[in-house]
């Protein structure tokens, strides 16, 4: 062989094929893979034992430590606590129907007193805010100018009427001469002309002279409506021009009225009261609907509906004896058309919405609450009328009701009639048990026996793995 070849012939002789040196390059080169695939294996067989092991236990422990967690939950104000309430009993009485609507203070009668003639305001006869009658005179003005066409105005009166009497005394001479036929026809026929003529002189006279006097008449401004006047708009001394210059508003305060509006789905209700001759209350209430300023009666209602708005007006009167109401002040006005007799009747806070509708947790005994949906009729904002569902008697939950369900263990704190025996409210614990102390005594036992079912299945729990 060439000695330059690169193969040494020392190694091409040692090392022939299918030889053991070569099975073992093979075996080496295989190695990490084997160990690959029984590392996986090994895995997989753990991961099979340890679920074998979680569910075998599982099932032994999830009775016992479901109840173990209701025992601590009791103690800790769980789901088996009984909640704390506070409960009321359904009572028969009246409720009042009420119909409410905002409403506004308006005087029978608003005057804005101004003068019917010009002149000067002399006098200034009244203080502001005084209450004043009918005919008080408020103001004066100077009179002096209208006395004086008055003078004027009679003395030619007086001058026409003579000289309707010559034309009168003319006329029976001429009759008497023609029924002697002294004169013509003609000639007493103008003589009766000219006596008709002086009478129409008289008589216009006669209206200038009383057109004087009352015009000195108005001279003296005065109240014409019972009220109470206002600010006063012009000083003394200033000169006033008929009908344009205010002087004082006057208003009227007793009675007084309110108006108000209802909606329209409510006016059948209202006139079927009306006509029957029924004297409806109106209650005035404050701008908080929280004080009652005074009480009327329904005067009358508007002859037809706004059509903008969908409500009609109304008037209710008051005396407004104590001015507790003010001209155009708002209030609440609440008109009472019937009154509900023999309803059961129940507090607001009792009242639940929910999926059956409208309803309350009804005691059942002294321990437990059940859930009663409710028919309800009106209300007055502190008690509704239950229509169907409760009866007299009946006690519901008005405080507490918001971690209750079906069925749920109460404890009575509040408004609890008395129970029969002790005349004390039996205590429900979490077991359904009572104390007969009517003491509260919360889970006691039921912790107790709850502790000791987690001791003894955490020790079996741990016997269990010891032996695995």
């Amino acid at each position: 062989m060439n000695e330059s070849s690169p193969i040494r012939t020392d190694t091409a002789r040692a090392y022939q094929p299918g030889e053991a040196p070569a099975r073992e390059v093979r075996t080496r080169r295989f190695r990490p893979i084997r160990w690959l695939v029984i590392l996986v294996l090994l895995a997989g067989a753990g991961a099979i034992g340890h679920r074998w092991y979680e569910a075998r236990t599982g099932k032994g422990a999830e009775p016992a430590t479901a109840h173990h967690t209701g025992g601590h939950g009791g103690r800790r104000g769980g789901a088996d606590m009984p909640q704390a309430v506070g409960i009321a009993s359904a009572t028969t009485g009246e409720m009042p129907v009420v119909l409410q609507g905002l409403g506004t203070v308006t005087p029978l009668a608003t005057v804005t007193v101004k003068s019917q003639i010009s002149g000067y305001l002399t006098q200034v006869q009244f203080r502001e805010g005084q209450t004043v009658k009918a005919g008080d005179e408020l103001a004066r003005i100077d009179s002096r100018p209208y006395e004086a066409l008055l003078a004027q105005y009679q003395g030619q009166l007086a001058r026409d009427q003579a000289l309707l009497q010559n034309s009168k005394l003319d006329l029976q001479r001429y009759q008497t001469l023609n029924r002697q036929d002294s004169i013509s026809k003609q000639n007493v026929d103008t003589q009766a002309a000219l006596v008709k003529q002086n009478e129409g002189t008289v008589a216009a006279d006669q209206a200038l002279v009383d057109q004087q006097k009352l015009n000195i008449a108005y001279t003296h401004i005065v109240s014409p409506v019972d009220g109470r006047v206002g600010l006063r708009q012009v000083d003394q001394g200033n000169y006033i021009s008929a009908a344009s210059t205010a002087i004082v508003v006057v208003t009227q305060l007793h009675p007084i009225s309110v108006v108000f509006t209802l909606p329209e789905d409510d006016v059948s209700r209202v006139m079927r009261q009306v006509r029957a001759g029924a004297k409806l209350t109106v209650r005035a209430y404050d701008r908080g609907d929280a004080h009652e300023i005074a009480t009327g009666r329904l005067d009358t209602v508007d002859n037809q509906i706004d059509t903008t708005t969908g409500t009609v007006k109304l008037r209710a009167l008051f005396d407004n004896s104590d001015e507790e109401l003010f001209p155009n002040q708002f209030v609440n006005a609440k008109l009472t058309v019937d009154t509900v007799r023999g309803a059961t009747l129940v507090p607001n806070s009792s009242l639940l919405q929910g999926t059956p509708g409208t309803y309350v947790y009804l005691m059942d005994g002294d321990s437990k609450v059940t859930v009663r949906p409710i028919k309800t009729g009106e209300t007055d904002g502190t008690h509704t009328v239950v229509v169907s569902g409760l009866n007299p008697g009946d006690r519901v939950v008005t405080d507490g009701t918001d971690r209750l369900k079906d069925g749920a263990p109460v404890r009575i704190t509040e408004g609890a009639p008395a129970a029969a025996g002790d005349g004390k409210a039996a205590a429900a614990k979490p077991d359904g048990k009572a104390d007969g102390k009517g003491e509260v005594k919360p889970g006691a036992p039921a912790d107790a026996a709850a502790d000791s079912q987690g001791t003894a299945e955490g020790g079996r729990r741990h016997r269990r793995r010891q032996a695995q």
